[in-house]
């Protein structure tokens, strides 16, 4: 790709030639991220009978979405600056079961050397004013290419099923909203994230609670079989 200058609006047709040219990289990272995230999961499970991820989603953003906030930033149209500028073109989000599983995971996949921290942005402890809550790590992370290896950063946002599913539906009212929200519907908005959140911590601590049943449970079977089932175990 040739290079171009800093503050050089690109055209429609350039736009769009570069914007080909740099997907699949992206696409690449978000391979690379949700690989890691999966066996991360699997090992988990496999050594605590526990899946921290529910599920994952990711997206590589669309060459009109990186227009639309090239232009709410007001700085020149190109994908040389968005590539400057936007740590979120590739985007993954990772949706867990519980609130611990959030900072469980994020810290996992932090402790691969090869895993670099770019930025973090806590809105579980530090919820934005509209309620919204949810874990925002940017991470640079390496993809092979023929011409060899590259580092390319991945937005990656950790939040429970509970947040999602409030986060969802929140933008899908302010979305549709032909104009601004009211305030009294902002307040309920909030409230209802609130209440939410008090919902998470209560059903992080009932499962915690079933885990130690669970690990009581184990510590009393017994390793060896009763005599009167050795007919069953040999």
């Amino acid at each position: 790709m040739a290079l171009e200058r800093f503050d050089h609006h690109s055209s429609m047709e350039e736009l769009r030639e570069d914007y080909s040219k740099i997907q699949g990289v992206y696409a690449s990272a978000i391979r690379e991220v949700n690989a890691r995230l999966q066996t991360l999961n699997d090992e988990f499970s496999f050594r605590h009978r526990h899946n921290p991820i529910h599920h994952i989603e990711s997206r590589v953003k669309s060459l009109n979405s990186i227009i639309k906030k090239l232009r709410a930033m007001e700085a020149p149209v190109s994908i040389i600056n968005a590539k400057k500028l936007l740590n979120d073109i590739a985007g993954v989000r990772v949706v867990c079961r519980y609130v611990d599983d959030i900072y469980r995971i994020a810290n996992l996949l932090l402790s691969q050397d090869d895993v670099l921290l770019i930025l973090e942005k806590d809105y579980i402890k530090n919820p934005k004013p509209n309620g919204y809550r949810s874990l925002h790590i940017v991470v640079d992370v390496p993809v092979y290419r023929i011409e060899g290896k590259l580092y390319i950063p991945v937005e990656i946002q950790i939040r429970t099923v509970a947040m999602d599913f409030w986060a969802t539906l929140e933008h899908g009212i302010r979305y549709k909203a032909t104009e601004e929200v009211p305030e009294h519907i902002g307040r309920e908005l909030k409230e209802c994230a609130d209440v939410i959140f008090e919902t998470d911590d209560r059903m992080q601590a009932v499962f915690k609670a079933l885990q130690q049943v669970h690990d009581r449970v184990d510590d009393d079977w017994p390793i060896e079989p009763p005599d009167e089932m050795s007919q069953y175990g040999g």
